[in-house]
């Protein structure tokens, strides 16, 4: 039987990402604050310990922070030690990572278990608790990885494509004529200047690659999936995609807060 947080207590959540790490701060079961903070692959646990202390002195009710909880889904490899040391030394407990061993209540059929990002597996725990399964989540971070929840509630698997800044980049320094625009939705898919033309092609080609991979992946699933986005740009491209019902860019918070649940007393 899961334990459901007294009204009170406080989580700390924190979501490192390749590019972004977000934190949340969870009062019981409504998230009080969250932060994005660029993620630095070579910080040291004191420079991370500095940046968190003084996002907590910040506010109106700075928040005590040896009073609380933590749980951190990472997927940056080198920045785990020093995370775990800031944390410990902050908040004088053992963090929680998301992490072989973990209860998260969700089979994983991956052929390796191990080689799923926690993020992707946080992030379907939490659309399975938003719109039930079958489901798909479309991440738009700095690759768009898709997630799969079969009916059953099972992590099946998914799909890991060059994110959309990442795919700008590549065109811009490989296309000696065109320039770098800002990433948005143009008025219309027919530009009418060089410009103009990049962002519909950014805009609308991706679009249709992210609809386009929904479609595939459902009729390989033979069922029609509730689909939710996420992620930096999860607001610019789930407002046009004709598959994604829900967008939730604060979905992988709220994915570890249900995974700390899971794990209480543990």
């Amino acid at each position: 039987m899961v334990s459901a947080p007294a009204a009170g207590e406080l989580l700390l959540a924190v979501d490192v990402g390749n590019t972004n790490t977000v934190l949340g701060l969870w009062r019981g079961g409504t998230l009080d604050r969250s932060w994005r903070l660029t993620t630095r692959r070579d910080a040291t646990s004191d420079e991370i310990a500095l940046s968190i202390r003084g996002l907590f002195a910040s506010g109106p009710e700075p928040a005590p922070l040896t009073s609380m909880r933590v749980i951190v889904a990472s997927v940056v490899p080198s920045l785990r030690f020093p995370l775990r040391q800031a944390l410990r030394q902050l908040l004088d407990r053992e963090p929680l990572f998301v992490e072989p061993g973990i209860k998260t209540g969700m089979p994983i059929l991956y052929d390796n278990p191990q080689e799923v990002g926690a993020d992707r597996i946080v992030n379907a725990v939490a659309a399975v608790d938003r719109v039930g399964s079958p489901c798909i989540v479309v991440d738009f971070g700095t690759a768009t990885t898709f997630d799969v929840v079969t009916a059953k509630g099972e992590y099946a698997g998914g799909v890991i494509v060059p994110g959309i800044t990442i795919s700008a980049e590549a065109l811009f320094e490989k296309a000696a004529r065109l320039w770098r625009v800002e990433i948005r939705r143009p008025d219309r898919v027919v530009g009418k200047s060089t410009a103009g033309s990049i962002q519909s092609g950014l805009y609308f080609g991706y679009l249709s690659m992210v609809d386009g991979m929904i479609d595939r992946i459902a009729a390989e699933m033979n069922s029609k999936p509730a689909v939710v986005a996420t992620g930096g740009l999860a607001e610019l491209f789930g407002g046009g995609s004709q598959r994604i019902s829900e967008v939730d860019p604060l979905l992988t918070l709220k994915g570890l807060r249900l995974i700390d649940e899971r794990n209480r007393g543990q």
